[in-house]
């Protein structure tokens, strides 16, 4: 059984994951900690709770969803997986982050390669890879069929979803990811969105004003 611990870091208010199983083995997925005592509540969860860290994944790489990658690397030596579509995002992750105001050191470790259907294992659990691109431009989701949840990145909020506006952004692709990657998956799967509350993908069909 997989569970979903939930930090809140970074003045952009990004959701950063910690998934475990019985077995004390964890994933790291976009890790947002900016300050150094975000990064010190993320360790000693991580600590307290007896957890050896074997995977960091991004969704994507805009800025908010990597500030903690070099550090999550250097401290579980645990090396970076993302589509190969984003590596561009995530090189160019700093100049945006000088552009935000919020300078940070990038990831700089070995680097693996995720693509759709894909299967991320932790120890009995499966997670799948779903490519939803849109927000940017290879955004992933990982998908627990067993455990009926989506980590989803910023493809798709409560009531809402990622804004297209920033580099690799486009809107109609965007809606037809959400229709015919997500919207195809139970109506009781739970979706941990990258910023914000969580939601279900029934929710969205009857709510989302932007998928009516």
């Amino acid at each position: 059984m997989i569970k979903v611990k939930v930090f809140t870091f970074s003045p952009i208010q990004e959701n950063t994951y910690v998934l475990y199983n019985e077995h004390k083995k964890a994933i790291v997925i976009d890790p947002g900690c900016y300050f150094p005592a975000e990064q010190e509540q993320l360790y000693q969860f991580i600590e307290s709770t007896g957890l050896e860290v074997v995977q960091l994944l991004n969704t994507h790489c805009h800025l908010d969803h990597v500030f903690g990658n070099k550090w999550v690397y250097e401290t579980f030596k645990t090396p970076l997986c993302i589509h190969p579509d984003e590596e561009p995002m995530l090189k160019m992750a700093p100049l945006s982050g000088e552009k935000w105001g919020l300078p940070f050191e990038n990831y700089n470790g070995p680097i693996q390669y995720l693509q759709p259907g894909d299967t991320i294992l932790l120890g009995n659990d499966a997670l799948k890879v779903i490519l939803a691109p849109g927000h940017s431009p290879a955004s992933i989701c990982f998908y627990s069929e067993f455990e009926s949840f989506l980590i989803g990145g910023d493809v798709l909020f409560r009531e809402s979803i990622g804004r297209t506006d920033l580099p690799g952004g486009n809107h109609e692709q965007l809606l037809t990811s959400i229709r015919e990657q997500l919207f195809t998956l139970p109506n009781d799967v739970k979706v941990y969105p990258g910023h914000g509350l969580t939601t279900t993908i029934g929710h969205e069909k009857r709510h989302n004003p932007f998928m009516q």
